[in-house]
């Protein structure tokens, strides 16, 4: 698909690796619209940039939990837009404790909820408002959802529900809707203290995290790539070989 005049909605486009999606993207020549559920300062700062690559950009704050929310979401893009073609599903949570027996019920249906549930409300959502314009559907998993890891049981469980739900979509909704996910290794965002970040480097083939950037970059191939759909692209430097 060539991603020049498309629309884009990405989930947690304000920062971290949904901030470079949203900056490739417009790069490329897509309107891109940048959903936050809190950080606002960050939001207008990627929108920012996004105008300043000369294609269009909004803001919307939502919470992916809730579909009316997320449905008041497409209708706003649908206003600013017109259509929508690419839905990047970005939004995720990884709660404060990583141990099953330092994880409440309330966490752990947090941790589901934004990240399972969240991809869930906004591709239905977008479906039933844009049927006859979307075309692209990514949705991010983690390398976790294949391996479990240290983040916690109920991230992991969430990440490998996504890869499920991607195979799920892209075989209902085809041949119209290519729907793909990326697996991301470690990387190297905010949420990454210089302790972790050594210690997730250690534990990588390459000695080092992903940059936000080469997340994007595989995002991007799966939008530009018109017969690639129910695949996992896993970004992790090979890790899988330790």
């Amino acid at each position: 698909m060539d991603l020049r005049g498309k629309n884009a909605l990405i989930t947690g486009g304000n920062r971290g690796i949904g901030r470079a999606i949203s900056i490739a993207l417009a790069k490329k020549g897509v309107n891109a619209a940048v959903h936050f559920l809190k950080n606002e300062d960050a939001a207008a700062a990627t929108i920012k940039e996004i105008e300043g690559l000369g294609v269009k950009s909004v803001g919307i704050k939502a919470d992916v939990k809730n579909l009316e929310q997320v449905q008041s979401m497409m209708k706003t893009v649908k206003e600013d837009f017109g259509s929508l073609e690419i839905l990047v599903n970005n939004a995720g949570t990884s709660g404060p404790h990583s141990s099953l027996l330092s994880i409440d019920g309330e966490e752990w249906k947090e941790v589901l909820d934004v990240n399972l549930t969240g991809v869930f409300n906004c591709s239905k959502a977008a479906v039933l408002e844009f049927r006859k314009d979307l075309k692209k559907i990514v949705n991010m998993s983690s390398i976790s959802g294949k391996m479990g890891g240290k983040i916690g049981c109920h991230y992991a469980a969430s990440k490998a529900g996504v890869i499920g739900l991607t195979f799920a979509l892209a075989s209902e909704l085809a041949p119209d809707v290519c729907v793909n996910a990326v697996a991301p290794g470690p990387v190297n965002t905010e949420f990454l203290t210089p302790e972790l970040k050594e210690m997730l480097s250690k534990a990588t083939p390459f000695g080092r995290v992903a940059e936000p950037e080469e997340i994007a970059h595989s995002v991007i191939y799966l939008l530009e790539n018109d017969y690639v759909s129910g695949e996992v692209i896993d970004v992790n430097a090979g890790r899988y070989m330790d």
